[in-house]
This record gives structure tokens, C-alpha cells and sequence, in this order.
């Protein structure tokens, strides 16, 4: 018959090895839960924690889950941030770990449950402070946890991509630099939703891109040579206006055989985009965006991809008369507002020009803020969808005291 197992206080010693530590004169049982956790993760026993019981019940995020993995070879931490809508994950050193779980504990949650392949740690606290730490000794282990984020993954772009060495995102032995990692990630993030647009399309003979604001390149050199490796007969530009950029991406392109990759310098406004079959415009400020947005419908584009940046046009105008004038009166609310209502409206106008619209995140918030992607993919325009949608936005406006939005005005 199985030993139903003990449940012991952290206040003495458990022979036999069931608690690890013991609580020193003037430590607080949150303090012991710390060393718990800190001990269970050199010793490699650390099997997962969970931060729960809101000390706030109006926050919006749920509970925090917390496992063990292995990046590059080195030990982690890795915090999922559960959300009703979303997850966010995080990974740690263990001593940063140790350090933010102590901060959650004395500002976000009262519980703290932890699980190691031998013990099983329950600590609570309260409003006024009382603290509560028992152990589950002699357990057997939870399902074990997968120590390792380093299995292959399926990625578009491959490391030993020529132009990935020559941008400085690569070693010259072909591997992964640290600080480069966000970057990688945004770039197979990119690729993941081009090949999505575009899975579905049958793009024969010559295609032709135009990449507004290419800056360094790291989207149009990877784009390029995902679209070649497809076979496709692709033509990209990109346009820039710092010439010392313009000559550095030339010189990559020669030097990686690309010979239909070229850079312009021009700015958005004063570039033709005519004969167009896809319009990128990555984080253009304020209205260049607009302006990316109407050359791509004046070109009959194919697809239109924009990741808006600033918003001020419409942040300027906004003095809505109703209640809403309770949200634009603080700062940062007024702000978040006009992204919002900016972007709505330039998906309406390419919904009137008839394209099929989608806004999305693009890339995780820690690595920007201005996360937001608009894609446009040409379809069937008609009269009535021109009205509807006009109409639609005459409605947003009043709604908000706006007297226009600079999209319009270019149309």
C-alpha cells in the first residue's frame, strides 16, 4: 500500500533529507521559499513553479507559470506571464529569477506554489503580512519538464545565409551572435507572414517589390532571398534616404549574387511605385505611411504591408466632443487612441479601394512597441464598398472631432 506522504512545517529539521534548508533566526518564511528555490536550481531539481492568488483581483494578468529550460547550452528560467487573452514569455538567469519572483511576491501575487523532484512547496502570505510556508516531502515527481528550448526549429531563414554574415547578424563561423538573437526572430517572424500572404497566390513571371524606408535591410535582403529560393522571379528595391545606407546595401547585394536587389536613395513621397506588385513600409513616421499606403493603391499592388510608427496627424486633431473627451484628456490614453483610431481608418480607406484588410501584431512588445502590421491584399473593388466604407470613416471622425485624416487627402 502506498505511504500517504507528510506534510511537514519548514520550522525543523526533516531527517532523511525531505526539506533542504532550515529557517535561520530572523529570516521570513518568504525569504526561506527564495533559498528553496535558489537550492533547487543548482541542484538541477527544479521541476516548475507557479505564482498565484492576485494580490490586486482587478489586474488583468491570470498567474505566472515559471519551468526550467536550456538556451544556447546555458540554464534558464522561463517566465510564461498568463494573461485572459494572451501569454507572454520572458526567460531569466537564475539569479535574475530568483530576484523578480521576490518583486512579484511583494507586489503582484500572495502564493507561491514550487515543485522539485523531490519536495513540493506551498508559501502564502496575506494583506497584513502573515506568512506561510509548508512542504510536501517523500512525493513522487511531477511529470518531468522539458529542460530544453534547443531542439531544432523549423525557421525560414537559414543561418548560413550569405547576407545574415555580411549584416553582422551571423559570426563568420555561421552562428547565432547574442545580440542579435531579437533581431533574428523579427526577421523569421516577417517571413512567416509574407509566406502566409503569399502562400495561397500564384505568382508567375516577374514580381516586383518596392521596400519604402529599407534602412539597413535586414527585412529586404531576407525577403529577396526567400522569395528567390522559391523560384520566384523576383525584382526588389528598396528605397532609402541615407545614402551611406544605400551603398552599404548595394555592396552586400553585389557580394551575394543577388543581382536583382537594388537600393535607391529617395524618400517615400517623391518615389514612383508604378508597376508595383507588392508595397512594404516598415515603421514609416506618421503620415509616410499614408503616403506608402496610397502609392500601393495608385499602382494596383497586389498586396500592401505597412507597420505604422508615430500617429501625430490624427493625435493633433482629436477633440472629441462627448464622452470620449474622458479618455483624451490624460496623455498617454489620448495616445494609444489615435494609434488606434489612425490605423482604423487606413484600413477602412484600403478596404474602400478594394483590398482585404488584416491588422495584426507583428513582433513581440519587448522587442517594440509599435507591433501593429497592416496587410491589404487586392480584391474586387466596387462602388458600394467605396460608399460603405467612406462612410464609415466620416462616422469614426465625428465621433472623435477629427477633420481629417491626411490619407484622404492623398486619394
Amino acid at each position: 500500500m502506498k505511504q500517504k506522504p507528510t506534510w511537514h512545517s519548514t520550522k525543523s529539521c526533516i531527517r532523511n533529507g525531505s526539506v533542504p534548508l532550515q529557517k535561520s533566526p530572523g529570516m521570513t518564511k518568504a525569504e526561506l521559499i527564495l533559498q528553496h528555490i535558489s537550492a533547487a536550481v543548482q541542484k538541477n531539481e527544479l521541476q516548475k513553479i507557479t505564482l498565484g492568488n492576485k494580490r490586486d483581483q482587478a489586474a488583468e494578468i491570470k498567474n505566472i507559470y515559471i519551468k526550467p529550460v536550456m538556451i544556447k547550452g546555458a540554464p534558464m528560467l522561463s517566465f510564461i506571464y498568463r494573461y485572459p487573452t494572451k501569454d507572454i514569455t520572458k526567460n531569466f538567469s537564475a539569479e535574475e529569477a530568483v530576484k523578480n519572483i521576490k518583486e512579484i511576491l511583494e507586489s503582484d501575487f500572495f502564493n507561491a506554489d514550487v515543485f522539485t523532484s523531490a519536495h513540493t512547496f506551498y508559501f502564502s502570505s496575506d494583506k497584513q503580512g502573515k506568512e506561510k510556508l509548508i512542504s510536501k516531502a517523500g512525493v513522487a515527481t511531477v511529470t518531468p519538464v522539458a529542460h530544453s528550448h534547443d531542439r531544432e526549429k523549423k525557421r525560414i531563414i537559414c543561418l548560413n545565409a550569405p547576407y545574415l554574415k555580411a549584416l553582422g547578424i551571423t559570426t563568420s563561423e555561421g552562428n547565432l551572435k547574442k545580440e542579435m538573437q531579437h533581431k533574428f526572430r523579427q526577421i523569421n517572424r516577417y517571413m512567416e507572414i509574407i509566406e502566409g500572404i503569399i502562400k495561397e497566390e500564384q505568382l508567375t513571371g516577374g514580381f516586383y517589390v518596392m521596400d519604402m524606408g529599407s534602412g539597413k535591410g535586414y527585412l529586404t535582403f531576407a525577403l529577396y532571398d526567400h522569395l528567390q529560393g522559391k523560384n520566384i522571379d523576383v525584382h526588389l528595391t528598396g528605397i532609402e534616404l541615407r545614402p551611406e545606407l544605400v551603398e552599404l546595401c548595394n555592396s552586400i547585394a553585389e557580394n551575394c549574387g543577388y543581382k536583382n536587389l537594388h537600393f535607391k536613395k529617395g524618400s517615400i513621397q517623391d518615389t514612383p511605385a508604378g508597376g508595383t506588385d507588392m508595397l512594404i513600409a516598415l515603421h514609416a513616421c506618421d503620415t509616410a505611411t499614408d503616403d506608402a499606403i496610397a502609392k500601393g493603391i495608385k499602382a494596383g499592388a497586389k498586396f500592401i504591408i505597412c507597420a505604422p510608427c508615430c500617429h501625430k496627424q490624427i493625435r493633433k486633431q482629436m477633440a472629441p466632443g462627448n464622452v470620449l473627451k474622458n479618455i483624451t484628456k490624460h496623455g498617454i490614453l489620448l495616445e494609444r487612441q489615435a494609434e488606434m483610431v489612425t490605423d482604423t481608418i487606413r484600413a477602412l480607406m484600403l478596404e474602400a479601394h478594394g483590398y482585404k484588410t488584416k491588422v495584426f501584431e507583428f513582433i513581440e512588445e519587448e522587442d517594440t512597441p509599435k507591433n501593429v502590421l497592416i496587410v491589404g491584399t487586392k480584391a474586387k473593388a466596387s462602388s458600394e464598398s467605396l460608399k460603405e466604407n467612406l462612410e464609415k470613416i466620416r462616422g469614426l471622425k465625428e465621433l472623435f472631432g477629427i477633420k481629417e485624416h491626411y490619407l484622404e487627402t492623398i486619394l
